[in-house]
């Protein structure tokens, strides 16, 4: 047999955590095949256990009374698979390369009543496992449960002790398994199984588990192989082809764009017109006994309060939009192999480390051109202003899954690894970012002057208020994605293998687009009413989408799924106001941005003859 390359213990708590970080990301993309001969062994490992409506409640195969050899031997796992609570160990399960086995026994047991308690309570909860064999994961439910009827009732419930594995090779590789208990009685576990049921002894329920393996040649090659795991249909497949929803959205977006496009360029056309009859060429000169955006021309770039924040935000923002892109990207060219659990949380932890430059770039340099004094505290709170948040959402989370035994709480060699990311690669990357920004940072572009004493607002109508303009700018670009971000919440909070990403790309263009032509329009509206306090606003706008998306997390949660229970919400909600905090900060970055183009845009060309 050929192995392949892995990423070993000493790797995860090795000397050079930098190298390691790179390299735990590249793995999962190579999916190198391991040849076999006739004969050979097969390592099944056994991995996670958990009920079947809450994806990220798993637990060691092992926590359940079943057979297991009496030193246990895990296998050595990438970041990507200890992040996805992967926790791999090897059976007792003897399997060989193209030979079949009937009826072999894997053990005997003879369970206690707590035991039995146990299993039957894993059982009633749906727990169902995950196996894995030649990095090909395999689902199977523990046991069988029959409840029917009202008077009389009927509540059945059953052990699995057989296992029928069937894999599928072509030549010397592995290209599927699965696990059937079609032709397979279940083992009843009664109530107070140490007294009563099947196989019951004085000490206990006695049960004999036993497995079976055929082998059936393909003639699908090795490099196609993902494509038989996408069309088993062990979960509910509710991954389907939405063209016609995505350009219904594309449709809708279009007009949206265009609609706004021409009425503000008729506006404007207008407004140029009607400013610029007597225009003698000086933005200083403009006459005061005018109204509209004209006469805040000496106040539309007074500089905003709070600047470290703002530039903070807009840096955080590049850094995810950089990210995401990236991403995608990634994905478009095919380097996340669903035979390898959690190649993307490695992509996303290396590049969330290696843009943390453009983060510190992007404050720093905007920071120093609108006057910023404080650039070390500017770099301090770009670097915080996500990790932060994020460090105490995940104490929260991973506290509650220590406490529940669950294999999501990270061990602590993880720990230590993630947080050398961070010390070693991240927060000096920001340092370096911002360094090199605020020395090639220029002045800041302004087309007209501002003065020294600042204009009075005039009282603004109920429709400009922010709360408003908030509503306004969130639900349009979140009405862009709402159809796509139900598969995104299958894919994240399910089992489900996203794999439309040319889908994802165009929405994620759309979301962008609407998300700044919004901000365009909000902006010229705040303008006219003589209201120059946009450079928040504009953020606030639009970054209001991770609003509607917190509000959807909740209803999906208690519409489109059937998760429970303490250990599953904390996770769910804790990382969706996460997520939710993460578009707020690409669109508000995307707003702004798009906001201040249109400024310098009205205010240059109001210079025009």
């Amino acid at each position: 047999m050929t192995a392949r390359l892995e990423c070993s213990g000493p790797c995860v708590a090795g000397r050079s955590m930098r190298l390691c970080v790179l390299v735990l990301c590249l793995l999962p993309h190579f999916g190198w095949a391991v040849s076999y001969k006739q004969g050979d062994p097969v390592i099944l490992y056994v991995n996670k256990v958990g009920p079947y409506h809450n994806p990220q409640e798993t637990y060691h195969y092992y926590t359940l009374p079943v057979c297991r050899p009496k030193e246990v031997r895990h296998k050595a796992l990438s970041l990507g698979e200890v992040l996805d609570g992967d926790r791999m160990a090897e059976s007792l399960y003897n399997i060989h390369f193209k030979e079949n086995t009937e009826r072999q026994t894997l053990c005997k047991l003879t369970l206690s009543e707590k035991e039995v308690d146990q299993l039957r309570e894993a059982i009633e909860e749906l727990y169902y496992f995950e196996f894995v064999l030649d990095d090909i994961p395999i689902w199977g439910f523990v046991g069988y449960m029959e409840e029917s009827g009202f008077l009389p009732h009927s509540h059945k419930v059953g052990l699995w002790t057989h296992l029928d594995f069937n894999i599928e090779y072509n030549g010397d590789s592995v290209i599927f398994a699965n696990v059937s208990v079609k032709d397979v009685k279940p083992e009843p576990i009664e109530e107070g199984g140490g007294d009563a049921g099947h196989g019951v002894s004085s000490g206990g329920l006695t049960v004999t588990h036993t497995y079976s393996v055929r082998w059936f040649e393909s003639t699908l090659p090795h490099s196609r192989r993902a494509e038989r795991l996408r069309d088993y249909s062990f979960f509910p497949k509710t991954l389907e082809i939405h063209w016609l929803s995505i350009i219904n959205s594309l449709v809708l977006v279009v007009l949206l764009l265009g609609f706004v496009i021409i009425i503000l360029m008729r506006v404007l056309k207008n407004d140029f017109a009607r400013y610029n009859v007597e225009e003698d060429g000086s933005c200083d000169d403009l006459d005061q006994g005018d109204n509209g955006w004209k006469i805040i021309h000496t106040d539309v770039f007074r500089f905003p309060p709070y600047k470290s924040l703002l530039c903070a935000v807009l840096g955080v923002g590049a850094q995810f939009l950089t990210l995401a892109t990236g991403i995608i990207v990634m994905a478009l060219l095919g380097m996340f192999n669903v035979h390898r659990h959690g190649a993307i949380n490695s992509a996303a932890i290396v590049l969330y480390a290696l843009t943390s430059c453009v983060s510190g770039y992007c404050s720093c340099s905007f920071y120093t051109q609108i006057q910023g004094q404080r650039w070390v505290w500017n770099i301090i709170l770009t670097s915080a202003l996500f990790s932060a948040p994020l460090f105490f959402t995940w104490s929260v989370v991973n506290s509650v899954h220590w406490w529940s035994g669950s294999t999501q709480a990270l061990p602590a060699t993880t720990v230590l690894l993630l947080l050398g990311a961070w010390v070693l690669v991240g927060f000096p990357l920001t340092v370096i970012g911002g360094i090199v920004g605020k020395n090639r940072a220029g002045n800041f572009q302004a087309p007209c002057r501002t003065r020294n004493i600042a204009r009075q607002i005039p009282q603004q109508p109920w429709y400009k208020h922010t709360a408003v303009h908030m509503a306004i700018g969130g639900f349009l670009p979140f009405s862009a994605i709402s159809v796509e971000l139900y598969y995104i919440f299958a894919t994240a909070w399910g089992r489900e293998h996203y794999t439309l990403y040319g889908i994802l790309l165009c929405v994620f263009a759309i979301l962008l687009s609407v998300g700044a032509c919004i901000s365009v329009a909000l902006t010229y509206f705040l303008l006219s009413g003589e209201d120059y306090r946009w450079w928040w606003r504009s953020v606030l706008s639009t970054g209001s989408t991770g609003i509607f998306i917190f509000v959807y997390s909740l209803f999906y949660y208690h519409n489109r799924s059937n998760m429970s229970g303490l250990v599953q919400s904390v996770e769910f909600f804790g990382y969706s106001l996460l997520t939710a905090f993460v578009f707020s900060l690409m669109l508000g970055t995307v707003s702004f941005w798009a906001s201040l183009a249109f400024i310098r845009y009205i205010y240059r060309s109001l210079k025009m003859d």
